[in-house]
């Protein structure tokens, strides 16, 4: 039964069975030491019928060496696995500290060198945020090329500006009287009437644009490597 067993036919495991020989109690006793116990071993297997065409991969030996080679192929396996969960912590790690920001010096020229490190780093991402290299900018450009000409062309400028109109307007500045030059006083009101049409919409445009620029602000901000609140302020 036994020899059925270790072949396999018995009990089939995934890994093929490995008989030993362990020392007696009477070895033990006589302290036998474990170099002698392992070649009564492999005599044993060698010398015994039944067991001797299964003896190469039979004793303690084989069975240490099957089992580093099996440890060897786990740990070869798990390898990748832990190196990406080693560069995944590195990687949150590195975003946390980046989150609290570097260490703070103690003495006041430290202090001034991180100020600037703080304000060199918002002026670049701000200046990337108008320059469309992140996003935000482009709605800056979209007041100039699209709501502020939209507004402009809302305006009647065609009724300011008809003959009727600019006769009006040069009549009631200047009178009756010819002019050797150009009707200074009329041609002033006439400039100063659009001016003041053209000023609802011009106001509407800078405040969008005021408020683009405050909202970019807070971004770059939010986006700084190094928090502006861990810069002490006395």
């Amino acid at each position: 039964m036994l020899l059925k067993i270790l072949e396999g036919r018995a009990y089939r495991l995934q890994f093929p069975w490995i008989g030993v020989v362990n020392r007696s109690q009477q070895d033990i006793n006589k302290s036998v030491d474990m170099i002698a116990a392992r070649r009564r071993e492999r005599d044993y297997f060698a010398n015994t019928p039944e067991y001797k065409h299964l003896a190469h991969r039979m004793g303690s030996e084989h069975l240490a060496k099957s089992l580093s080679k099996h440890l060897e192929s786990v740990i070869k396996s798990r390898i990748p696995g832990l190196q990406s969960l080693i560069t995944k912590t590195v990687a949150e790690l590195e975003t946390e500290l980046t989150r609290l920001g570097k260490p703070i010096a103690n003495d006041a020229g430290g202090k001034l060198y991180t100020i600037m490190e703080i304000c060199r780093m918002f002026d670049g991402i701000y200046k990337e945020h108008l320059d469309g290299v992140r996003p935000g900018g482009e709605k800056i450009y979209h007041v100039f090329d699209n709501q502020f000409p939209v507004a402009i062309k809302r305006l009647q400028f065609d009724k300011q500006l008809s003959m009727e109109n600019v006769r009006k307007l040069i009549t009631e500045a200047d009178g009756y009287q010819p002019h050797l030059i150009a009707p200074e006083q009329g041609y002033r009101r006439l400039i100063e009437s659009c001016l003041v049409s053209i000023r609802g919409p011009a106001e509407a445009a800078v405040d969008t644009v005021h408020g683009i620029l405050k909202e970019l602000v807070h971004k770059a901000i939010n986006e700084t490597h190094v928090s502006c609140s861990a810069v002490p302020t006395k």
